[in-house]
C-alpha cells in the first residue's frame, strides 16, 4: 500500500489550502534538496515555480525540465517524477494536487 506520509526532508512545507480531493502546498527547498522518485495513483501534480530554479524529471518517457520563476509544469496521474532544487540558492514551489485522493507511491531511485 502507498505511504501517505513520504520520507523526505525539505526546508519548509506548508499546506495553504485543502479540500476533499484537492490541496495546495507551498514548499521551500535548499540547494540539493529533493522529493525523490514517486508517482500518484489519482492526482495530477501542478508545480508553479515562485523563486529560484527547480528541476522536475520524469520517467516513461524520460524527460527533464527546469522551471524558473513564473513557469509551471504538470506531472500526470501515474507518471514517475522527482523534484529538486538546482541552486545556487533556495527555490520555492507552489504545488497544487488534484483532483482525487492523495497518495505517494515511491519509485526505484535508479532507472
Amino acid at each position: 500500500m502507498p505511504d501517505p506520509k513520504p520520507a523526505y526532508a525539505i526546508a519548509d512545507k506548508l499546506v495553504v489550502a485543502q479540500g476533499k480531493d484537492v490541496r495546495a502546498t507551498l514548499m521551500t527547498f535548499e540547494f540539493g534538496q529533493e522529493i525523490p522518485w514517486h508517482s500518484h495513483t489519482h492526482v495530477t501534480d501542478s508545480s508553479f515555480c515562485l523563486e529560484g530554479a527547480v528541476e522536475i524529471a520524469f520517467r516513461g518517457p524520460d524527460e527533464t525540465r527546469v522551471l524558473g520563476c513564473g513557469e509551471w509544469l504538470q506531472a500526470t496521474v501515474g507518471r514517475a517524477h522527482r523534484v529538486r532544487c538546482l541552486g545556487p540558492g533556495p527555490c520555492r514551489v507552489l504545488l497544487v494536487q488534484g483532483v482525487g485522493e492523495y497518495d505517494f507511491v515511491p519509485q526505484p531511485q535508479t532507472p
